[in-house]
């Protein structure tokens, strides 16, 4: 029983220079934090570990690594096996205003050639970190500049690139990415999420992570212009399930809705919340809530099962 337990667990680390913002948007993500909150929080000293439970059986093993100098250069010399040994994800952050991004992009080569020696099939996620610092006209070309330079030292690697900021909802967005690359048979969920979307009549059906209200799946119907839509709920009810805690209330569920369309967000499964939007006039929300009681036990079945049933590498 230990050992299964174990196999659900996945290493990810999270790297990058010094004051690059790793800890503040962990802190974000999985603390609680708000951004104004961040300027408080030191500096990391070596490693810091945290077990962060995720959908019940995933754990996702969280190593925090400090970005100074000499810690760097530890982590690629006497400590190399131990920290890129059987590694799930990588999240690199680098801080666009740095002043050494040279030295930046050296470590960041260190790091995926030690990731190539000793663990079998990572994913790579780059934030380009602290975007609301440059200009709006020129995010776009600092970004994509960064993404090249990336793209040509991870080559067969899969990677995915981010340009991020504590202070909107691209953060939310970057993270949601990540735990979705996690969740094993996640393309079943999906389906699964499908039909319940056409029980319902729904024009889009979208699942959350509970404690940290990350995306983790969704299924529609028709077509949405706002493609940035999920991560800006996430960052909307985060802020707004931290006011009720604030305020010794707790947060269950919510409804909300307008002369264009209507939404409900209800707990879901133990780990999970889920919201149901739909444009038709005839939306009846308690009928909503009926199918969403009456799914519940099949969804808690799939979820755990799902995360049970891929070991890790």
């Amino acid at each position: 029983r230990r050992e299964k337990m174990q196999n659900q667990w996945k290493k990810v680390l999270l790297m990058g220079k010094s004051n690059a913002g790793k800890t503040s948007m962990r802190s974000i993500i999985f603390a609680n934090y708000i951004a104004r909150e961040t300027t408080r929080l030191g500096y990391t000293q070596d490693v810091e570990h945290s077990h962060v439970r995720f959908l019940g059986n995933l754990v996702l093993n969280l190593w925090d690594c400090g970005g100074q100098e000499a810690y760097m250069e530890s982590y690629f010399e006497s400590q190399r096996d131990h920290i890129f040994r059987n590694v799930a994800v990588l999240i690199y952050v680098f801080d666009v205003e740095s002043q050494q991004m040279a030295k930046d992009i050296q470590y960041f080569t260190l790091c995926v050639e030690a990731l190539r020696s000793n663990s079998e099939n990572p994913k790579i996620f780059c934030l380009v970190h602290k975007m609301d610092l440059v200009p709006e006209d020129k995010r776009e070309e600092v970004f994509n500049k960064q993404k090249a330079v990336v793209a040509d030292i991870v080559k067969e690697l899969e990677t995915l690139c981010f340009a991020t900021s504590i202070w909107d909802e691209t953060l939310y967005g970057a993270w949601s990415q990540i735990v979705y690359s996690l969740i094993p048979n996640v393309a079943e969920l999906e389906n699964q999420l499908l039909s319940f979307c056409e029980a319902c009549g729904a024009d889009e059906v979208v699942l959350f992570e509970r404690a940290t209200f990350l995306v983790i799946s969704h299924a529609m119907q028709r077509p949405f212009k706002d493609e940035h839509r999920f991560e800006k709920i996430s960052n909307i009810i985060k802020q707004f399930k931290l006011s009720c805690t604030k305020s010794q209330a707790q947060f269950n569920s919510m409804q909300v809705c307008s002369s264009r369309f209507s939404a409900l967000i209800d707990l879901f499964t133990p780990t999970t919340y889920i919201m149901v939007v739909s444009s038709e006039p005839s939306f009846r929300p308690a009928a909503i809530h009926l199918n969403i009681q009456n799914a519940r036990p099949f969804f808690e079945r799939h979820i755990s099962l799902d995360v049970a049933s891929k070991p890790d590498a």
